[in-house]
């Protein structure tokens, strides 16, 4: 079994991926090549914003982002502890400093009710991450940003393509960001991601940001970075965009199949009422995680945990001076969350192979 199978869908789209790589081979322009462009206007036609912006990883995303609002040293970013490290990792590469405030122990994502007290005359923005495929609670988040003048950078990773209140993932903020890593719901075949944005100058300063800076060849206006898109990558997204929709609703009947089955026997994932997930990981929180997890493994059920340790227990992160029990449902769910295999194109009697494993498991180590 596997835990993401990207091989299935590959065959769905083999002709169209050869054809356009060939095409990239014939005219060598293997970075920032048309296809470029093509994939950008796909990509914000898709969620509905004047611009997208193809880039070489959700990391450069997340750089780009806060570099174009010009946020660096003596600035505080808030944001969560229990995502990946790099949500918090650009903050700090930008000079910046990461201010923590703890999750919603529900939905993973940022408690909205604990970002006023994080705020200081240093705070310039404001970084939710949509955790698991499932936005956070943005109205909240984006009314206290419009209230004390901050911006919002939307870390939407693992939310691309999932919906907040009828609108996509990475269009409800000032700039949002995602990562086209191969194991998202839409991935490359090798790093890559996008920011999207409405903001016509904030779009152009991260054009040549991701550029080192240029606004015409070998003139910089800017210190940048190189965080350009390969063309191979545009290819490989564009034919896997047109998937997309009908893989999202697959990942949600597969969501379904998991919760009816495993809702007696593990906290399964909890979706607002108003969202909808893009289920890049389906996650279950369940005591004795480890030992289940090694269970599992025993019966070749694959499973991951995302992520054991929380971004301020991180050995990089001790100059904050934060401890243990900082922010307590962050760490419970650093210890206790497992996620189960989740694609598009995982079969039922899979899914029944992994429901009666965790059964078995979890009365094992009871």
């Amino acid at each position: 079994m596997k835990f993401i199978d990207l091989k299935t869908q590959y065959k769905r789209i083999e002709s169209k991926i050869q054809s356009g790589l060939n095409h990239v081979l014939e005219h060598g322009q293997y970075i920032m090549g048309p296809e470029i462009k093509t994939l950008e206007k796909q990509l914000a036609d898709f969620i509905g914003v004047k611009h997208a912006i193809g880039v070489g990883s959700g990391t450069d995303a997340l750089l780009l982002a806060l570099m174009a609002l010009g946020i660096g040293k003596g600035d505080e970013v808030i944001t969560v502890p229990f995502s990946f490290f790099a949500t918090a990792e650009m903050i700090v590469l930008a000079g910046a400093t990461p201010v923590f405030v703890d999750i919603d122990p529900r939905t993973y994502n940022m408690d909205p009710a604990l970002i006023k007290k994080a705020i200081t005359s240093k705070t310039k923005a404001i970084m939710p991450v949509g955790l698991f495929g499932q936005c956070p609670d943005l109205d909240t988040i984006n009314a206290i940003a419009k209230e004390h003048n901050l911006y919002v950078i939307e870390d939407a990773a693992q939310s691309f393509g999932g919906t907040y209140k009828g609108s996509y993932s990475g269009a409800l903020t000032t700039i949002g960001c995602t990562s086209f890593y191969p194991a998202k719901p839409l991935g490359g075949y090798g790093d890559s991601g996008a920011c999207f944005t409405n903001d016509d100058k904030l779009a152009d300063k991260m054009r040549q940001l991701l550029d080192h800076g240029q606004d015409k060849r070998y003139h910089h206006s800017w210190i940048g970075i190189n965080g350009r898109m390969d063309s191979f990558q545009a290819v490989v997204l564009s034919a896997k965009l047109e998937l997309l929709k009908e893989e999202l609703v697959l990942r949600q009947q597969a969501a379904k199949r998991y919760d009816e089955s495993l809702s007696k026997i593990v906290q399964t994932p909890y979706i607002e009422p108003f969202n909808t997930s893009s289920y890049a990981q389906y996650t279950v929180m369940l005591p004795e995680r480890d030992k289940v997890q090694a269970f599992l493994q025993a019966e070749g059920i694959p499973t991951m945990v995302h992520y054991p340790i929380p971004i301020h227990l991180q050995p990089a992160m001790a100059y904050l001076g934060l401890k243990a029990g900082s922010f307590s449902h962050s760490e419970k769910a650093a210890s206790n969350v497992l996620s189960l295999p989740m694609h598009p194109y995982l079969t039922e009697e899979d899914q029944d192979k992994v429901v009666q494993a965790l059964s078995r498991a979890v009365t094992a180590v009871a």
